[in-house]
């Protein structure tokens, strides 16, 4: 919810929710699939489960904050633009 550009924002936060749904089935599937067994290796495995939805979590972030990153820097551009417009039009000749 925090991309504001339309298609871009809706893809990537639906991808968010795929990937937060995926860390907690992985990690539900593969720890009551092996908690029979022992339980120290059952929770290694319901955090080998829920670690591909982690490196896209981790991946989806990154995008996130690089466009906004972008985006913030597209503002400041256009603030000292701006602000030097009006210095060089203040300044007597």
């Amino acid at each position: 919810m925090r991309l504001q550009n339309g298609p871009l924002s809706f893809v990537v936060n639906f991808l968010l929710g795929v990937a937060w749904a995926s860390v907690l089935l992985g990690a539900i599937t593969s720890f009551l699939i092996f908690y029979q067994e022992n339980l120290i290796f059952a929770i290694v495995s319901a955090f080998m489960g829920a670690l591909p939805g982690m490196v896209s979590i981790l991946l989806l972030e990154h995008i996130i904050t690089g466009q906004e990153k972008y985006l913030e820097l597209k503002k400041q551009t256009a603030l000292l633009e701006k602000l030097l417009i009006q210095k060089e039009n203040s300044t007597p000749q």
